[in-house]
């Protein structure tokens, strides 16, 4: 079977680093908010290209701690509205509705999957406060044309930089270019811990003084409690964790685009659409997503052939549960991909000769 994501594999290649960096915390009897990730917190922003990173628990709270500063520090009040994509992850959206904002679902471009610019300008009205656009899969969103846009308008730009750990445009890296971004370490990513983590960039002072506060129960100087805060914090052994593998971060990226690489150029069946990329763009193939019409049969004769696949995302926000009173929106396009899309493997630790039976098995397939 080619797996997916092989996460045993993945960390093998640091278990000695995992192991001692482990240790050197269980030795050090210090657990929470310790040098660990004091370090990992200066290594990140220097990776990012910004002035702070606030480690939190998970990436969910990495946004929704994001919205409640702003709120706390007079930037923001119920019933605002954020501009997302519509065919984002779940998370997004729980954090705009979990600080009593509005979302306004606009559709994405249905080339990159990213913030469609014409949409996001027809979405603007004197609600509107934060535009929230999506890396999704990998690829940063057009943020030179967001900034622009932002600016114009008086609004807040926040990354939602869960899948595009280290993506560039223009030179810039994804983290950098928003007033702040979140970012999550979930086992999966591209930078994943040993377990759930997050962390916040940002160059504004302020802000990133007002989440490490809310992360820690509103407090910034023990039990002197300036908010009515949370517990977010990323602990000691996920910051080591996370400082052993952000050393190896632009090597898996390379690994990742190599496969990307390979199969855009070699994968060529009419029945199956490959992602677009934008040359000036450095996308870091979180995901590799294809398209097609007949993703049921699909998926089922890459099992036949032992070649696991996913579909991120089946259902969308707006026909979830979770959010009934919108299950009566109609949006095409979003709809359309989440009906087609689904993810082949692109592991770092995939062997060429994986890499050519998963070429040889989607050019395969046929109805």
């Amino acid at each position: 079977m080619i797996n997916f994501l092989n996460l045993k594999k993945i960390n093998e290649r640091f278990e000695t680093e995992l192991m001692e960096a482990c240790s050197r915390v269980i030795n050090s009897g210090w657990f929470i908010m310790g040098e660990e990730v004091k370090a990992f917190e200066k290594c990140f922003s220097e990776y990012c290209g910004v002035k702070y990173t606030i480690g939190v628990a998970n990436g969910l709270d990495a946004l929704n701690l994001t919205i409640r500063a702003w709120k706390e520090l007079g930037k923001l009040k119920s019933g605002d509205e954020v501009i997302v994509q519509a065919n984002t992850y779940i998370a997004s959206i729980l954090a705009i509705t979990e600080n009593d904002l509005v979302p306004v679902l606009v559709e994405p471009d249905e080339i990159t999957y990213n913030l469609s610019i014409e949409n996001v300008l027809k979405a603007i009205t004197s609600k509107t406060k934060i535009i929230l656009p999506v890396h999704l899969y990998g690829q940063i969103s057009p943020m030179p044309e967001l900034v622009k846009i932002a600016k114009e308008y008086g609004l807040l730009l926040l990354e939602d930089s869960a899948q595009a750990h280290g993506a560039i445009i223009k030179g810039k890296k994804s983290g950098s270019w928003g007033d702040a971004a979140a970012f999550s370490f979930y086992p999966g990513k591209n930078l994943g811990a040993i377990g759930d983590a997050g962390a916040v960039t940002t160059n504004d002072y302020e802000l990133a003084t007002t989440i490490r506060a809310l992360s820690n129960y509103g407090s910034l100087e023990k039990y002197k409690n300036i908010y009515q805060g949370v517990n977010s914090r990323l602990d000691e052994i996920q910051a080591a964790m996370l400082n052993v593998k952000l050393k190896y971060l632009n090597i898996d990226t390379q690994r990742r685009q190599y496969i990307a690489d390979r199969y855009n150029r070699e994968i060529n069946n009419p029945l199956v659409q490959r992602p677009y990329t934008r040359k000036e763009e450095y996308h870091v193939w979180h995901l590799y997503v294809l398209r097609t019409q007949y993703r049921a049969e699909f998926q089922r004769f890459l099992s036949e052939r032992n070649i696991q696949s996913l579909v991120h995302y089946p259902i969308p926000p707006h026909k979830q549960l979770a959010y009934k009173k919108w299950n009566s929106l109609i949006l095409p396009v979003t709809e359309r991909i989440h009906n087609e899309v689904i993810s082949i493997p692109i592991d770092p630790t995939m062997t060429e000769c994986n890499i050519q039976d998963v070429i040889n098995a989607v050019n395969g397939f046929e109805l």
